[in-house]
């Protein structure tokens, strides 16, 4: 089955890495994998966004007309793409920083206040992670910790950042207990 996530923001929230750690540890579970990021000219303070589809069989297209999940980690991707989710499915919202929630009643919004969980852990750029573990508990898209693992293996040259960015992960994921 096709699973096709969203992931939106302003440049330098880590939205194109909250993408790339789900398509690593979807990879490392084995199944198959596409991941297409974009992001505006400005890249820092600008737009990103970028679309992960996982599935059991080969994916024809990266594309995500009508994914299943989108994150926005700021009021203007919320707005922007809370018709771009087909009707089921499920976005997650920084509440942190989304005061406006979509409101749409065919699609579940879950929120999570993300920056204010890594500014509890004084680690502002930690917030993607917080979000992703959440993502991850909610959907079980993979397991934690094949995404543990994705996380240790992209941050190998900076050995130091792996325990608070494994902190981020746990403390996104424990959230939605």
């Amino acid at each position: 089955m096709l699973i096709k996530c969203f992931f939106a923001g302003f440049g330098g929230q880590g939205v194109l890495s909250m993408g790339y750690f789900l398509a690593y540890a979807a990879m490392k579970e084995g199944k198959e994998v596409t991941y297409l990021p974009a992001y505006g000219a400005e890249v820092r303070g600008g737009t990103a966004h970028c679309t992960v589809g996982i599935s059991d069989e080969e994916i024809a297209s990266p594309v995500a007309s009508e994914p299943e999940y989108v994150v926005a980690m700021n009021q203007p991707s919320a707005k922007k793409f809370q018709n771009a989710i087909c009707s089921g499915g499920m976005m997650f919202i920084n509440s942190t920083l989304v005061t406006e929630p979509p409101q749409r009643g065919d699609i579940e919004i879950v929120e999570v206040p993300a920056s204010g969980i890594a500014e509890e852990m004084k680690n502002i750029q930690a917030t993607n992670l917080v979000m992703l573990g959440a993502l991850v508990k909610k959907t079980g898209l993979v397991s934690l910790k094949s995404l543990e693992l994705s996380v240790e293996d992209a941050f190998s040259a900076k050995k130091k950042l792996i325990p608070v960015n494994l902190g981020a992960l746990r403390r996104g994921w424990e959230y939605l207990d």
